[in-house]
C-alpha cells in the first residue's frame, strides 16, 4: 500500500487546513490510519488515529476539539481537518497506516508499517 499526503501550507495563527491521505494499492476498511507530526529537533508525535472500518478516532490532547480525523472509504482517503491553529502546530505531517493493530498500537509511531512521504504546516503567529 503507498499514501500520499497533500494539503499542508503556510497559514496565520487561528486559520485552518484540511489535509488529506490517499491509501493506494488497498481497501482503506482494511486500515487504521493515523496522523503524526515532527517538529525540528522534536520527536515524532502523535495527532490521531481513526479505525477506517467503524470510524472510530482517537486524538493526542493537545489537538482534541480543534482537529478531527475523518475518513471516505469510496475515496480511499483520510482527512485531517485543523481548526484553530496555533504556532505550535508547525511541523511535518505524516500519515501512516496499518492493518494489524490493537488499540493500544494506535498512538504509537513504531506500530504503523506504511507511511506518507509528509506535508508540511506552518502556522506564523
Amino acid at each position: 500500500v503507498q499514501l500520499q499526503a497533500s494539503g499542508g501550507g503556510s497559514v496565520q495563527a487561528g486559520d485552518s487546513l484540511r489535509l488529506s491521505c490517499l491509501v493506494a494499492g488497498g481497501t482503506l476498511r482494511s486500515y487504521v490510519v493515523g496522523w503524526f507530526r515532527q517538529a525540528p529537533g522534536k520527536e515524532r508525535e502523535h495527532v490521531a488515529t481513526i479505525r477506517a472500518s467503524s470510524g472510530h478516532t482517537y486524538y493526542a490532547d493537545s489537538v482534541k476539539g480543534r482537529f478531527t480525523i475523518s475518513r471516505d472509504n469510496a475515496k480511499n482517503t483520510v482527512y485531517l481537518q485543523m481548526n484553530s491553529l496555533k504556532p505550535e502546530d508547525t511541523a511535518v505531517y505524516y500519515c501512516a497506516a496499518d492493518s494489524c493493530l490493537i488499540q493500544s498500537e494506535f498512538r504509537n509511531a513504531r506500530s504503523f508499517d506504511f507511511w506518507g512521504q509528509g506535508t508540511q504546516v506552518t502556522v506564523s503567529s
